[in-house]
C-alpha cells in the first residue's frame, strides 16, 4: 500500500541505523499512523510518501512496515501550515505558520522559495526573518535532496548529515569521484565504509584514489597494532591483498606519496626499509630529540647525596639496599632516569627515597600515570598528589562530538609555549605509555626538569602504538636501574613469587598450599564458568575482605566459550540480576542494567565529567574519560534517553544512548584492558587459545594485577604452554635508533 502525509510526531530514531518509528497524519484518516522502518533523515512537519505493509504488533497494535519513504512537497495549504508550524524552520510557530499559508494559499511554497520578500506582508515579518525563512527552507530542500542521494549509496542517515554539514553541494561530485575522501575529513569513517560507497558508485579497483587511500588504510592498521611503522614488503604485501591490485600499481602510489612527502621512507642499520607515516616518524624524531635535551649532569658532591641518603634512610626508618641508593644518586645527578623491576622489588619504596631527597632540594615535583585508577595507587603509595597523564597536560577536546571534523581530536594546554611548572616530573606505569602520549608529555618539559620513569618492562606494551618504555631501556643511552632484589615481605606472597617465576621461564607452583595463589583442575569451559561463580559468590569475598564487585574476572579473549563477551552475561545474570524497579537498556546485543559494572572502550576526549559532595554541590569538572576506566551505571532514564556512570575516582559521566557504543559490561576484562589496574582478587578462567595471545607476557601481566589472592581455573597444562611461550607480537618501531642517533650528534 502507498501513503501520503505529514509527519506529526517522531516517537524513536536511531541515529546509527536510521531506524525510525513515527507517526504520520493522513488525510481522511480519524488517528494518525504508526510508520516504522528505516527511514531517512526527516523531521516533524515535513510531507512523506510511504510504500510499506500493514502489519500488527503484539504491544503497539496495527502499524506499516515501511519499504520506502520519499520526501515530497505538501499538496495542500493545510499541509503546508503543520510544515511551516513544526518547529522545523526556527522562529515559525503554528500561528504564524497559519496567517502565512492564510495570505498564499496553495502557493505558499512557491512564494517562499522564489519571492520570499511577499512575506514581508504578513504581520510578524520583518526583512530580516523573511530573508531567514527563505534561507532555512532552501537549506532543508538541499539537505533532503543530499540525503536522498547519499542513502542510495548504501549511507546511513546518521553519516549522510556528517557528509553534507562538511562538504555541502561539493558532496556531489566528491561522491562519484573520489569518496576516499570522506574518510581522511571525517572522523568514525574509515576505508572500509569508502570503498563500499566507491564500488556502488563505480569507481575502478585500480584507481589511484583508492590505492592512496588503501596505503593509509594499511599503516593505520599497523598503527593500531602497536606499530609506528612498517616494513616496505609487509606494507606491500598486505596493500595488495586488501586492494587486489598489482605490486606495481601500489609500488607506483607509494612512491608518489614519498615524493609528495605524505609517507617517509627510513633504512634500518641493517638496511631494512621501513615506511611511516609523516606523524609518527616525526614524533620519534621529536621524541628522540627532547629526551637527549633532558639527559643532562648535574655536578653534586658525592658526599652531599651520600649524606642526604642517609637522613632519608633514618626518615623512613629503613635501610636501602645498594641499588636502590644507587636509584637516589642517579635521581640527582641525571636529567632522566629509567627505574624498572618486578613486583616486590621495591619499586615504591624508591620512588618515595627520590621524592624526599627532590624535596630536600627545594625541588617542586609533579608525578603522574596513564590511569585514573594507576595515579590513585601513587597517591595511596607516596602520600602525594597524582593525577592522569592527560590531566597533568590539561586536555583540552578540539570541536564537539557533534563536529565531523574534530570530533575524537584533542589538544594540550601544557606544551613547549606553556610547559610544566616543576623541577622534577615522575612517571609512573612506563609500559603503558604511548609515542603519541610521550611525544605530547615531553613538549611539556622545559630543559632542566628531571624526568623520572618508572614502570615494569615485562608488562604488556602500551595500547597504542610504540614500544616506548622498552625502546629507550634498550638504547643504552639513559641511565636504567634494573630492580631485582625480591624483598623478604615481598617473598612471603606466592602471587610475587610465581610472578618472578613466570617471567623467569619457570612454572608457577600450582599445589594449594599457598595463602593467596590457587588453582582449580577444571577441563571444559562450563565447568570453569561455574566455578568462578562459585568462587565470587561463595567465600572469596570474606577471605578477601573485599565485595564481589571488586573481584575481577580477567581472560586473554573477547570471544569464545571464556572470552569476556559470553562470560559478562552470566556473570550480570548472577551478580546483577533483572528486578522490579531496575531500569535498563537493550543496545545491541547488550543489555546495561542499573548497578552493572561498566567499561568505557576507547578514548573519549570531548565528553563532560564532574565531581560532586555527598550534598550535591561540584567539587571538580573535566572533559575526557578513557579507554579501560571502569565504572557503575547510576542510573538510566528512559525518557531522557540517557545513563549516568559514577567512575572509580568518583566522576560522574551522563552518556546519551547514542554513545553507548563506548561502553561494555566490564564483570570480565580482557588481561590488556586491565593494564594500569590493581585489584584485592583476580580470576583466571584459563583453557586453551591462540597461541599468539597466550603467552608469558599475557600470563605475567595477569598474575601482577593481583593485590591480595590469584586464582586459576582451568587447565595446567595451558598455564605451563604460555609460560614457554615467550613469542610477544613484534612492534615495529624505530624508536631505538632514533633515540642513539639523537644522543651520537
Amino acid at each position: 500500500m502507498v501513503i501520503k502525509g505529514c509527519v506529526e510526531r517522531i516517537t524513536y530514531r536511531s541515529p546509527e541505523s536510521g531506524f525510525t518509528v513515527l507517526e504520520l497524519n493522513v488525510a481522511g484518516e480519524k488517528d494518525n499512523i504508526v510508520c516504522v522502518g528505516v527511514i531517512p533523515h526527516i523531521s516533524e512537519g515535513e510531507y512523506l510518501e510511504i510504500e510499506g505493509e500493514k502489519t500488527r504488533h503484539p504491544a503497539y497494535g496495527d502499524q506499516i512496515s515501511v519499504r520506502t519513504c520519499h520526501v515530497t512537497e505538501p499538496e495542500d495549504a493545510s499541509a503546508m501550515e503543520m510544515y511551516l508550524g513544526s518547529g522545523t524552520i526556527k522562529g515559525v510557530g503554528r500561528a504564524l505558520a497559519a496567517r502565512i499559508v492564510r495570505a498564499f494559499g496553495d502557493d505558499t511554497f512557491k512564494v517562499i522559495e522564489t519571492e520570499p520578500e511577499k512575506l514581508i506582508s504578513i504581520k510578524g515579518i520583518s526583512e530580516r526573518i523573511a530573508r531567514s525563512i527563505a534561507e532555512q527552507f532552501e537549506e532543508l530542500k538541499e539537505q533532503r535532496r543530499s540525503m536522498m542521494f547519499l542513502q542510495q549509496y548504501g549511507i546511513s542517515s546518521n553519516l549522510a548529515i556528517k557528509i553534507y554539514k562538511q562538504f555541502g553541494p561539493d558532496m556531489y561530485d566528491l561522491i562519484e569521484t573520489n569518496p576516499y575522501k570522506i574518510a581522511e575529513v571525517i572522523s568514525g569513517v574509515g576505508f572500509k565504509t569508502a570503498d563500499a560507497i566507491a564500488s556502488r558508485v563505480g569507481i575502478s579497483r585500480n584507481s589511484e584514489y583508492r590505492i592512496r587511500a588503501g596505503i593509509a588504510y594499511v599503516l593505520a592498521e599497523g598503527s593500531a597494532n602497536g606499530h609506528t611503522c612498517l616494513p616496505w614488503d609487509i606494507l606491500l604485501r598486505n596493500a595488495v591483498r586488501m586492494l587486489q591490485v598489482s605490486e606495481d600499481e601500489v609500488s607506483r602510489q607509494l612512491d608518489r606519496l614519498l615524493i609528495e612527502k605524505k609517507i617517509v621512507l627510513n633504512l634500518t642499520n641493517d638496511g631494512e626499509k621501513r615506511i611511516y607515516t609523516s606523524v609518527f616518524y616525526f614524533m620519534e624524531l621529536n621524541c628522540a630529540r627532547m629526551l637527549n635535551d633532558l639527559n643532562v649532569t648535574y655536578r653534586i658532591p658525592e658526599h652531599r647525596i651520600e649524606g642526604k641518603i642517609a637522613e632519608i634512610e633514618n626518615e623512613m626508618d629503613m635501610e636501602f639496599d645498594e641499588l636502590q641508593k644507587k636509584a637516589v644518586r642517579e635521581a640527582a645527578k641525571c636529567g632522566v632516569l629509567v627505574l624498572t623491576g618486578g613486583p616486590g622489588t621495591g619499586k615504591t619504596t624508591t620512588i618515595n627515597a627520590i621524592i624526599r631527597y627532590f624535596e630536600s632540594e627545594g625541588m617542586d615535583i609533579l608525578l603522574a600515570a596513564p590511569t585514573g585508577r594507576a595515579a590513585k595507587r601513587i597517591y595511596e603509595t607516596t602520600g602525594h598528589q597524582a593525577s592522569t597523564i592527560h590531566r597533568l597536560l590539561e586536555l583540552k577536546p578540539v570541536g564537539d562530538t557533534d563536529d565531523s571534523i574534530n570530533a575524537g581530536k584533542y589538544s594540550f594546554e601544557r606544551n613547549d609555549e606553556n610547559p610544566l611548572e616543576a623541577d622534577a616530573v615522575i612517571i609512573d606505569e612506563m609500559s603503558m605509555v604511548d609515542i603519541t602520549i610521550m611525544n605530547a608529555l615531553l613538549k611539556a618539559i622545559g630543559t632542566g626538569t628531571r624526568l623520572v620513569m618508572v614502570g615494569d618492562v615485562n608488562q604488556l606494551p602500551s595500547v597504542g602504538p610504540g614500544c616506548v618504555l622498552k625502546n629507550i631501556i634498550d638504547s643504552g643511552v639513559f641511565s636504567v636501574i634494573r630492580l631485582n632484589t625480591i624483598f623478604r615481605q615481598a617473598a612471603l606472597s606466592d602471587i610475587i613469587m610465581n610472578a618472578h617465576r613466570i617471567n623467569n621461564g619457570e612454572y608457577p607452583v600450582l599445589n594449594n598450599k599457598s595463602r593467596d595463589f590457587f588453582y582449580l583442575r577444571k577441563n571444559d569451559a562450563d565447568s570453569v564458568a561455574s566455578s568462578m561463580l562459585g568462587m565470587i559468590t561463595g567465600k572469596l569475598p570474606d577471605y578477601i575482605g573485599a565485595q564481589p564487585f571488586d573481584i575481577q574476572i580477567l581472560t586473554p579473549m573477547r570471544k569464545g566459550e571464556l572470552g569476556v563477551e559470553r562470560l559478562n552475561v552470566i556473570l550480570q545474570e548472577k551478580l546483577n540480576p533483572k528486578a522490579p524497579g531496575k531500569r535498563e537498556k537493550e543496545y545491541r546485543n547488550m543489555v546495561f542494567r542499573e548497578g552493572d559494572k561498566v567499561m568505557q572502550i576507547k578514548n573519549d576526549y570531548q565528553i563532560e565529567w564532574e565531581v560532586r559532595s555527598s550534598k550535591g554541590f561540584l567539587i571538580d569538572k573535566g572533559n575526557g574519560i578513557f579507554n579501560g576506566d571502569c565504572g557503575v551505571i547510576a542510573s538510566i532514564n528512559t525518557f531522557a534517553e540517557h545513563m549516568i556512570i559514577r567512575f572509580d575516582d568518583e566522576r560522574l559521566v551522563e552518556y546519551p544512548f547514542s554513545m553507548l557504543d563506548e561502553l561494555e559490561l566490564a564483570y570480565a576484562v580482557t588481561i590488556h584492558k586491565s593494564q594500569g589496574s590493581e585489584y584485592p582478587a583476580v580470576i583466571l578462567p584459563l583453557l586453551m587459545g591462540p597461541s599468539m595471545l597466550f603467552n608469558r607476557n599475557l600470563l605475567y601481566t595477569a598474575v601482577t594485577r593481583a593485590r591480595k589472592c590469584v586464582v586459576i581455573i582451568g587447565s595446567e597444562d595451558t598455564v605451563r604452554k604460555m609460560t614457554d611461550n615467550t613469542s610477544e607480537n613484534k612492534r615495529y618501531s624505530g624508536f631505538e635508533e632514533r633515540l642513539r642517533e639523537a644522543a651520537a650528534k
